[in-house]
């Protein structure tokens, strides 16, 4: 039985659901709730917004030294809160150590870089023929921001999703995951406030997952919210893309991947099968970022995929609370259904296992051994379907050509990488990969809080981080000042 029960956070206060009703969030490892969280209701979004929108303009109105203060205490309570962080993500998401202390320490970081965007120039002088004037590019808060979040990566994307539109003067209404409703929302919060945050500038929403679709149309659909952030599936993103621009309302979509590795000829193989196993299977391979495919040049393809098939089979998975374990249990036991299914369907048609069974496993039933494929062909669902699960497909190429064509055969446009001991042959093939990012001799997944973070394609649109991260978050007003003498009016 759960002890920790959870209320919404609207005002600076946290409260039950305007419903009185709850909903559980399942720990995947163990089958049962850890937590019990408010179960709020369109009327509770709505109330949500009323304090943001109240809050609104005495925080974008706040020194800038005293928003970026708080910024750097958030940072600060957050790393000393780390062993919190990692016990809390094992417990409610199945993350293994690892990737929760790296969770910890970006999040951490991404609260830092936006306590540095709050005193960046924040507009330009520009030319003007007016004789006396000045002409002004500036950029101000956009006002009320609504923030989506996902579990994937909750203290990273939950942060993300929030920490530069509160530096740079918005107010936030979050929705965090089901499936993380504290790491990704009401622990972030809870940090936030501590660190000096004011009453109703960050609000957070908590729903059961029957109620998602009225939750997000209630909070798109509000007036005062003039932007909206989510991270998460392509076809969520796809409905929330749709709604925003019904009511004419910008996004930023960060979406899924079907991420490539090009291991070219001239690749140091062990360093390569090292870059694969991490970017197949950090976080069970539950990473937007994550190498689906692994895409070998012929010349590397028996010893890479011999070694790659026993360092996985190596790899310990199990426990996420096991300080040893590196891939654990996926979301939830529907989430490794769909992964067994994945694999089944492709070693029906005449794909072969390398490593793991495809078979789901454990008490709870969302456990699987790491899946290493090969024979993958257009037929299967695999080929083209996001795995974001712990399984790769290795694919040998005879070219660099065939490389490039097979990582571009996909909808999906966010991350990929080339292992080469040639810069400047990496850095050619990198140019001809439609992702909005490329990773030459290193693998897919990566992440800094001052680059420009963001898909192309079925990706997604919109970027985090850094100088993109404040355009997003901002909207651009042009001022103009008559300050010598009057102006020119012909009649």
């Amino acid at each position: 039985m759960t002890s920790i029960t959870r209320g919404l956070i609207i005002g600076g206060r946290e409260i039950p659901a305007s419903s009185g009703r709850t909903t559980p969030d399942i720990g995947p490892w163990t089958g049962t709730p850890y937590a019990q969280v408010a179960a709020g209701t369109p009327e509770d979004v709505t109330r949500a917004i009323d304090a943001a929108d109240a809050a609104a303009d005495d925080w974008a109105a706040l020194a800038p030294t005293r928003r970026r203060a708080i910024f750097l205490r958030a940072a600060d309570l957050l790393e000393s809160r780390t062993p919190e962080a990692v016990a809390l993500m094992a417990d409610e998401v199945g993350g293994a150590a690892p990737w929760a202390g790296f969770n910890a320490a970006l999040a951490a970081g991404i609260l830092r870089e936006a306590a540095a965007a709050i005193t960046q120039p924040t507009g330009q002088i520009l030319a003007t023929d007016t004789p006396g004037a000045y002409s002004m590019h500036v950029r101000v808060p956009v006002g009320v921001v609504a923030a989506i979040a996902p579990w994937n990566a909750p203290l990273i994307l939950g942060i993300r999703a929030i920490a530069m539109p509160l530096a740079m003067g918005n107010t936030v209404v979050l929705k965090p995951s089901e499936d993380a409703p504290l790491a990704c929302g009401l622990f972030l919060a809870d940090i936030l406030h501590e660190a000096g945050l004011p009453a109703g500038v960050l609000n957070v929403v908590t729903n059961d997952l029957a109620d998602a679709p009225q939750i997000v149309a209630t909070l798109i659909a509000d007036p005062r919210v003039r932007l909206v952030n989510f991270t998460g599936s392509t076809a969520v993103g796809r409905r929330v893309g749709v709604l925003a621009a019904e009511h004419l309302k910008p996004a930023v979509l960060e979406l899924g991947g079907k991420n490539a590795l090009l291991v070219l000829a001239d690749a140091d193989v062990d360093y390569a099968v090292d870059a694969a196993a991490f970017g197949s299977f950090m976080n069970s391979g539950q990473i937007c970022m994550s190498a689906d495919r692994v895409v070998v040049h012929r010349d590397r393809a028996e010893e890479f995929t011999r070694k790659l098939a026993a360092k996985i089979k190596s790899l310990r998975y199990g426990d996420p609370s096991d300080p040893a374990t590196v891939v654990g249990p996926v979301v939830s036991a529907r989430a490794a259904r769909r992964v067994a299914a994945l694999v089944q369907d492709a070693t029906d048609k005449g794909a072969q296992l390398l490593a793991g069974t495809g078979r789901v496993e454990g008490d709870a039933e969302a456990l699987l051994a790491p899946v290493v494929l090969t024979g993958v062909t257009e037929d299967m669902d695999i080929y083209y379907g996001e795995i974001f699960g712990p399984a790769t497909v290795v694919h040998v190429v005879d070219s660099v050509d065939e490389a490039v064509d097979l990582a571009n055969d996909t909808p999906y446009g966010l991350t990929a990488g080339v292992i080469t001991e040639d810069f400047a042959a990496g850095v050619a093939v990198a140019r001809r990969l439609r992702t909005g990012i490329v990773h030459v001799n290193n693998q897919t997944v990566a992440d800094e809080p001052q680059a420009p973070f963001g898909g192309v394609k079925d990706s997604g649109y919109g970027r985090f981080g850094g100088q993109a991260g404040i355009d997003a978050f901002t909207t651009a007003r042009w001022i103009t000042v008559q300050a010598h003498g009057h102006a020119h009016f012909p009649f």
